[in-house]
């Protein structure tokens, strides 16, 4: 994978970008407060058919980490940037969780540059997002840190595969951001509400969503399926919400088979 090159925001914000494997462009957006590093252990699923695209949002990894607000949108034109630099001008597009709601906006407002859609663990946001439940919010409140990352990677885990795959878990944020940077990704995932627009989108979409996903419930991805009209849904029994990780073989692979059709 190379790495160390950059694009940069209408509004000069330095965003980060890294490429990998070969063939048509597939870009790959990460959850909140993560950098490019969330996809770190199935980027190789798509690089022997792809050419894999990440990015550090603004805030995290090797990007810039401006004290400013932070939004899915301007996620979004950040993200734009990335494929003007590289002078992709459609492409493939991977989202998962934030990654998802940012993925979103790229379809709705810049419909010409996506070819296909995979939005993954994901929601609509807003007032028709479903919820996640009381007691999930207390265990990631809870003021023991070590307890809130526990409830956290139970969240994204099965316990059984947690004891076989010890980690590093790189989907459990970047531990170099900034306190300002962290809290505008949690304010810019918890704003987004997509749902009006959701109906313009044209690229064939694929909903994939662990069925058993309490962190972003499974009922957002029959939200999505249904909204946006050319969408199909997969559910993957007994994913949570770190699903394209845990149940790569049956995700890598759907994710692959949908992009080819």
């Amino acid at each position: 994978m190379s790495a160390g090159a950059a694009a940069y925001a209408a509004d000069g914000t330095r965003i980060a970008y890294q490429l990998g494997g070969s063939g048509p462009p597939l870009l790959l957006l990460a959850g909140q407060a993560n950098s490019h590093r969330w996809w770190s252990s199935v980027r190789a699923d798509f690089e022997a058919e792809r050419q894999t695209v990440t990015m550090d949002y603004r805030g995290t990894g090797d990007s810039d980490k401006p004290d400013s607000p932070y939004s899915t949108p301007g996620f979004a034109e950040d993200a734009i940037a990335v494929l003007d630099q590289l002078g992709i001008e459609r492409a493939d597009v991977y989202g998962t969780s934030m990654g998802g709601r940012v993925a979103q906006w790229i379809a709705i407002q810049y419909p010409d540059r996506v070819r296909r859609l995979v939005l993954g663990c994901t929601a609509p946001g807003g007032k028709h997002s479903v919820e996640r439940g009381p007691a999930v919010r207390r265990a990631l409140a809870s003021s023991d840190p070590t307890e809130a990352e526990r409830a956290l990677r139970e969240l994204m885990y099965n316990p059984a595969w947690l004891a076989a795959h010890p980690g590093p878990h790189w989907t459990l944020g970047d531990p170099e951001m900034p306190p300002h940077a962290r809290q505008g990704h949690l304010r810019a995932s918890a704003k987004h509400d997509a749902w009006d627009a959701l109906p313009q989108i044209t690229a064939p979409t694929l909903v994939l969503h662990g069925a058993a996903d309490e962190l972003n419930p499974a009922a957002n991805g029959q939200l999505l399926a249904e909204r946006i009209p050319t969408a199909q849904l997969r559910l993957i029994p007994g994913g949570r919400h770190a699903y394209f990780e845990e149940f790569r073989e049956i995700a890598s692979k759907a994710v692959l088979d949908f992009l080819a059709e």
